[in-house]
């Protein structure tokens, strides 16, 4: 078993879990959440919820509501990084692309307030929800420099897609990154899949969700880190926090190394070939 000693970390991540509440609006709850971020600086890399700036269950204003990358939501964030000094992930906006599709759109931005990577939601969610009818999915997936190494963004849902993550730690991601507006309903089901992804792929994986009350839906809150083992380092409560986890980024390689999980995993392409032949008696 890996030994992991938490007193060697060497990045400071900020969990920055918000509510949405119905009564507030867009340009109310940006400013907000620029307070909160400037009140709590010390942190390399901030990470905020899924859709906070619109909510992501206002199904019917998100045409009113998107935005660009040039927008309110990315333009603070860009200035707060700057004037930080650190990195943030600013979850994800309702992004408006050429020819006025809409997509759940995840943006990563650095210490110099560049947008450093972008990523559009790949599996829109249906299930009581109207995302998938709304939105867009996305056709692009990239692995960036970040304090945590190579660094991949998913979003919510992407969370039940194994083979997502498979391409992404394939690609050599070393942490991925999880915005989130997941329902206290299935809060079970974050804690487990966080920590499988971590498991299986051994990434650190950043998760962090929403909290409070939209539309008469709960959400889970619980925003949570788990390191290449499958050790819950630190997890929210259901409220609003900033809750600051440090982390050693080199825990991957050691992971790794002790346990060859990545090494001895086939390529998908190769299960794929795999005889269907099922070995019974005649």
């Amino acid at each position: 078993m890996v030994s992991i000693d938490p007193a060697e970390a060497a990045a400071r991540i900020a969990l920055v879990q918000i509510a949405s509440p119905d009564s507030e609006t867009q340009e109310e709850r940006i400013a907000r959440v620029e307070g909160l971020l400037l009140t709590n600086p010390g942190a390399q890399l901030y990470v905020l919820p899924e859709l906070w700036s619109a909510g992501y269950f206002a199904f019917e204003r998100y045409a009113e509501l998107a935005e660009t990358l040039d927008g309110p939501t990315v333009s603070m964030v860009r200035r707060v990084a700057r004037e930080l000094g650190a990195a943030i992930h600013l979850g994800s906006i309702v992004e408006r692309g050429e020819g006025g599709a809409l997509h759940n759109t995840a943006v990563l931005v650095d210490a110099a307030g560049r947008i450093a990577q972008t990523y559009r939601k790949i599996h829109v969610f249906g299930y009581q929800s109207l995302e998938s009818q709304l939105l867009t999915a996305g056709a692009t997936l990239s692995v960036v420099p970040s304090v945590l190494g190579a660094t991949a963004s998913t979003t919510c849902y992407d969370l039940r897609f194994p083979g997502l993550w498979q391409e992404l730690s394939s690609r050599g991601a070393e942490a991925v990154v999880v915005p989130a507006a997941w329902p206290a309903a299935r809060r079970e089901h974050w804690r487990l899949l966080t920590q499988a992804r971590a498991v299986e792929h051994q990434v650190w994986v950043v998760a962090v969700n929403a909290c409070g009350e939209q539309a008469g839906v709960e959400l889970g809150g619980h925003s949570r880190v788990v390191d290449p083992a499958g050790r819950v380092l630190a997890e929210c409560g259901a409220d609003e926090e900033v809750l600051v986890v440090e982390v050693d980024p080199g825990l991957v390689a050691t992971v790794r190394a002790e346990f060859p999980v990545i090494a001895d995993r086939l390529g998908a392409d190769a299960y794929r070939e795999l005889s269907g032949a099922t070995g019974a008696e005649g």
